[in-house]
């Protein structure tokens, strides 16, 4: 979609409405100057305004930069050594500053700007005349879908927050709500985006949310919240629609590349390009390219700061494919000093260079979304988009849903052997595997998924939600299986880590209506 269409002035405009609402400084108007009273008027408005709620993607808070930090790094499956000692601290649950800004405050900021932008649009879009109803409904379906994606990162994240449902201006003191009343909304408005959304559209047009991706978030939300029977509902809807609307592509490359983009496996992806090569601010040069390569990259090549856990190349090396060669999504997703090695038919160069001992010595970097298979150093304007949610995932997810609703093993095990069996994994069965075993129980069954997920979607951004979902951050037992896999969980306290602290800069303005977390 926004590789299709322009979504920078609409983000200037968006700008510009949401600053026009404040102060009458000297009750002055610049009648060039489009104000919420004088813009929503038309069908065009509405799309400016949608598109501009979807420029969101491009603010450092959110999946373009230090969102990754988040979820891949403060997981097990990664860490940072950057030198910024308090970027890696907020990786490793070192939390001193609760207003440090990369960390914290600016994934608030981002989120809460995004909701802003989609409440616009739902609040003023209902009263623009429209020539087909259905074309309406698209717009608020897309805006329903986004402020949900949203209120799911808060969720996840600080457990709590406000729950705001319409444009507000300065002087609103936010007032929170429980993580029980964000999924409620998150449930809401993902229930009716699915209703409106079309299955699929049109090339102009790809890239925007689909009822799948609706329903895949959707079941997403359930199962954070353990509702695994009405997760299974919605993932089988796009189940239903595998050969048709949804599928795996053969090659897992395919969906971590600018060249394959929008492809069957694709349920919903960012359309990141490196066509505009400015800032992160609201002007015409915004910066639309995927920023996370620069921060993963090898030194020389990029900036280091985010690293893989070794376990991850364990854990893939535990079982050989039919051909008896590695697991090809180990050479994918990580890079490592013994990787030539391991995979002696591969490429062995690393952005077009060997391996540098003194300057990366034994530790793993992450491959996956690098663009090492086109050019020899990253930047900040990556062309490959984000697959925010891959049918892999589904498979996975429907497979979880059916063990934990009484399903058996066996009949769960169809869907992880679909991922498992793609023609470039080509790993056995797991009925023919060496963790056969994992068919014997349902709690057999769900630690192998645990993962089976890790080796088919590490560095994709969900296995913090995971953790949480399988309550492994809820234990010293579970937080001990984590510390054998990544010591930064021995600084990790129950009851306290497994949420972030809400910014304190917005605690303390909120005249006592948003109060910190506990513990913190």
């Amino acid at each position: 979609m926004m590789k299709r269409i322009n979504i920078i002035l609409c983000g200037l405009l968006a700008a510009l409405i949401y600053t026009s609402c404040s102060h009458d400084l000297l009750n002055i108007e610049n009648p060039n100057e489009p104000t919420t009273g004088t813009f929503w008027k038309t069908e065009d408005d509405a799309q400016k305004g949608l598109n501009a709620a979807y420029s969101r993607f491009y603010k450092e808070g959110t999946w373009m930069r230090w969102l990754s930090f988040r979820y891949d790094l403060t997981s097990d499956e990664g860490w940072s050594t950057s030198p910024w000692n308090e970027l890696a601290d907020w990786t490793r649950f070192n939390y001193v500053n609760y207003n440090f800004w990369e960390g914290n405050n600016v994934h608030w900021e981002d989120f809460y700007v995004s909701i802003y932008r989609a409440n616009q649009v739902l609040t003023y879009v209902p009263e623009i005349p429209f020539e087909n109803s259905t074309d309406k409904d698209r717009v608020i379906g897309q805006a329903e879908f986004l402020r949900a994606l949203w209120y799911f990162q808060i969720a996840t994240l600080w457990e709590k927050g406000a729950l705001v449902l319409e444009p507000k201006d300065g002087s609103y003191k936010p007032e929170e709500v429980p993580a029980a009343e964000l999924w409620a909304q998150v449930e809401a408005d993902l229930t009716s985006a699915a209703a409106k959304l079309p299955d699929a559209w049109d090339a102009e047009n790809r890239g925007r949310a689909t009822a799948g991706a609706a329903k895949a978030l959707l079941a997403k939300a359930y199962m954070q919240q353990h509702k695994f029977a009405e997760a299974k509902s919605e993932l089988q809807w796009l189940i239903d629609r595998e050969n048709s609307l949804y599928g795996l592509m053969d090659d897992y490359m395919d969906n971590f590349t600018h060249y394959n983009e929008n492809n069957k496996e694709s349920v919903f992806e960012i359309q990141f390009n490196d066509e505009n090569k400015g800032g992160t601010g609201n002007d015409a040069s915004m910066a639309t390219g995927f920023q996370r390569t620069q921060f993963y990259a090898p030194g020389g090549i990029g900036w280091q700061d985010g690293k893989a856990r070794a376990w991850l190349v364990g854990e893939y090396k535990r079982e050989k494919n039919l051909d008896g060669d590695n697991d090809i999504r180990l050479y994918h997703n990580l890079y490592y000093k013994s990787s030539p090695a391991d995979f002696p038919d591969e490429n062995p160069l690393i952005y077009g260079r060997q391996w540098d001992d003194g300057a990366w010595g034994d530790h793993l970097f992450i491959r996956k979304y690098s663009t090492g298979y086109y050019r020899d150093r990253e930047d900040y304007f990556a062309p490959n988009n984000y697959r925010l949610i891959r049918y892999a995932d589904v498979l996975l997810m429907y497979a979880e849903c059916i063990v934990e609703t009484g399903g058996s093993p066996e009949e769960a095990a169809v869907y992880v052997d679909k991922v498992r069996r793609r023609p470039s994994t080509n790993l056995p069965t797991l009925q023919n595997s060496v963790f056969a075993s994992a068919l014997n129980s349902k709690e057999a069954f769900l630690k192998r998924l645990q993962m089976e997920r890790a080796l088919e979607l590490c560095f994709e951004g969900w296995r913090w939600a995971d953790l949480k979902r399988w309550g492994l951050l809820d234990t010293q037992t579970g937080i001990d299986e984590l510390k054998s896999r990544d010591a930064d969980f021995n600084n990790f306290i129950v009851d306290k880590h497994k949420r972030l602290p809400i910014p304190q800069i917005e605690v303390d303005n909120s005249d006592g209506k948003l109060t910190q977390n506990p513990n913190y």
